[in-house]
């Protein structure tokens, strides 16, 4: 399921789209391989056909419930970096979304345990100014590049809505100390 671009503004492009990384997707790969190679192995050993029966329901349950529902979950969970807002969309049957301005950023930190080093995923955790504090996005794929290309994306929109001293003076003009007015002009 591919992410809307209604939902963005006209001048905003995506940088990054991610979904979880692939490590989430072991378990039910495995439980998966497991289940059809138990009911082939009841198929090949020719066992009863009521045993075949319970083991092939077992193992629809099973995959439905451990294999299907979370890649159903994983597919439909996305991360966007655009250059103005970081997009977190999921939801399977109900949707839930929340945006986070890129101004609104305070502060962001990336975690990876020995596991997450090996495959190259970690945890990024936002902090933004706000009432829900910190958003906490864990299994990020390659989360290093992420959080430098956060970084960028903060510090480059923080440049376009920020003032320099000259450009300050551009827009509000200095005005003029007052002085009193000359006889001449008193007169007039």
């Amino acid at each position: 399921m591919a992410f809307p671009d209604d939902i963005m503004t006209a001048d905003e492009k995506v940088v990054l789209h991610l979904r979880p990384h692939w490590k989430v997707m072991i378990i039910p790969t495995l439980v998966l391989v497991v289940s059809v190679a138990v009911f082939l192995t009841a198929l090949l050993l020719g066992w009863a056909q009521a045993v075949v029966y319970i083991i092939a329901a077992v193992a629809v349950v099973l995959l439905l419930w451990l294999a299907f529902a979370p890649w159903l979950r994983w597919r439909t969970t996305h991360y966007i970096f655009t250059n103005e807002r970081i997009i977190f969309q999921f939801g399977v049957f109900s949707r839930d979304r929340r945006d986070i301005p890129l101004m609104r950023v305070n502060d962001h930190a990336m975690s990876q345990n020995f596991i997450d080093r090996i495959l190259g995923c970690g945890t990024l955790t936002i902090e933004s100014a706000g009432e829900r504090g910190q958003t906490v996005l864990t299994d990020i794929p390659r989360v290093g590049m992420v959080q430098t290309k956060l970084y960028e994306l903060v510090e480059h929109d923080r440049d376009i809505h920020s003032f320099g001293d000259d450009e300050r003076r551009r827009v509000v003009p200095v005005q003029a100390p007052e002085t009193e007015p000359t006889k001449e002009e008193k007169q007039s």
